[in-house]
């Protein structure tokens, strides 16, 4: 077999989602993540959301909120504004992985309550060499996965505002080798779309004008990603998230933002060998493998309402599916940030904690955002991972060349 170093690629993709997990966690019958492929796309693309825990779909909106949550850009402050993410991943294990993101958006017409915006996000799984069965070396590949996406937001009220994407992917983990070779990888492509929600007030507390703020996302709802010819396919990681966002004045010019989020992966979870245990102590092959097809024949919009209550343990196995993130953000004037904030995932779903922090810094043309992960448990590939993350604000370019 030629693509002896497809399961190498494969293996690498899987370790976005389940890089913290111990080898007895995964040994353990209980531990059961959710499998999707491209689990690129969930990797957070900006320093700001990920010195925060992983979390955004409340906060205020920013350059980045095409991936957090598109309605936010109706309510933006700027009329528009670009920028470039950087993210060196697993770094712990190879030096060569990375995630750059694209983003930007432009709001229309000339009553401020509606945006376009777009993204484009790369992740490249470096180079990779290939062998025969005898171990000879054959060639060196580039496997990566991308997507390309374009929204569109809207006010509604004053306070509220909805969001729309549509995204395009592409995912090319192998290469085909030998074209008489059944098992040959091909990239795959898929299409999916996020609706979103936006609502935020600005309640007087004592003397104190507030903002409190409620979000939410659910993204990657669409077709379902094959790498061999339309066998196996795989679900996209269709996520629920949902947030709230409370910023509160210190002083002059001193701001407190505390954040929450909670999401979920609207996947069903792949049928376990260990459920199908008969009274007499041993599996029952045939329910499981019967379980396991109707699995993989489940459409995408089935899983969706699936995800909900396939959970072998009950409600108590669907709620160790919730992954949360808490944050804080104070600012300077809007000008100079420091950021902190966890995230959490059960250890039976793949065992991510990690605390995050970072810093920024805000001109009237450009912003620099910087966030350092530290995660809990010992000899994760996620521990001491950074981002970076440049904004630029269109309204500033043009006021600097005295535009109106």
């Amino acid at each position: 077999m030629k693509i002896i170093s497809k399961f190498s690629i494969l293996a690498c993709a899987a370790l976005v989602m389940t890089a913290t997990a111990k080898a007895d966690d995964i040994k353990n019958e209980s531990f059961n993540p959710i499998t999707t492929g491209v689990t690129s796309l969930a990797i957070t693309p900006d320093a700001r959301g990920a010195s925060m825990g992983d979390l955004g779909v409340a906060t205020d909106p920013d350059v980045n909120s095409q991936f957090w949550n598109p309605s936010k850009y109706a309510f933006s402050y700027s009329n528009a504004g670009v920028s470039l993410s950087y993210t060196p991943w697993l770094r712990k294990i190879v030096n060569d992985i990375f995630l750059a993101n694209l983003t930007g958006y432009m709001k229309l017409g000339s009553g401020d309550n509606q945006a376009v915006s777009a993204s484009m996000r790369y992740f490249s799984l470096g180079e990779i060499s290939t062998s025969d069965a005898g171990g000879a070396a054959m060639a060196s590949i580039n496997p990566f996965e991308m997507a390309v996406d374009l929204g569109y937001s809207r006010k509604l009220s004053e306070k509220f505002s909805m969001g729309v994407a549509l995204r395009y992917i592409y995912s090319d983990l192998g290469y085909g080798g030998d074209t008489n070779n059944n098992d040959q990888t091909k990239g795959a492509s898929a299409f999916a779309a996020d609706i979103s929600g936006y609502y935020t007030t600005y309640p007087v507390i004592g003397r104190n004008e507030c903002q409190w703020s409620l979000g939410s996302n659910i993204s990657n709802v669409g077709s379902k990603v094959s790498y061999n010819s339309g066998n196996d396919p795989a679900f996209l990681p269709t996520n629920l998230r949902l947030g709230t966002a409370f910023t509160f004045p210190l002083a002059d010019y001193h701001n407190l933002t505390v954040s929450v989020d909670a999401n979920k992966l609207l996947v069903p979870a792949k049928p376990r060998q260990a459920n199908y245990l008969t009274p007499e102590g041993a599996y029952d092959y045939e329910a499981y493998s019967e379980a396991l097809q109707n699995w993989k024949d489940k459409s995408s919009i089935s899983g969706i309402f699936d995800s909900f209550h396939d959970a072998p343990g009950g409600m108590s196995e669907e709620l160790k599916e919730i992954n949360y993130s808490i944050g804080a953000e104070y600012s300077y004037n809007q000008q100079f940030f420091l950021r902190g904030g966890y995230f959490h995932e059960d250890k039976t779903k793949g065992n991510r904690q990690y605390f995050g922090f970072g810093a920024g810094f805000s001109m009237n043309v450009i912003r620099l955002d910087a966030s350092y992960m530290i995660a809990t448990a010992q000899q994760s590939p996620l521990d001491q991972t950074l981002r970076f993350t440049l904004s630029f604000d269109m309204d500033g370019i043009k006021n600097m060349f005295g535009r109106k």
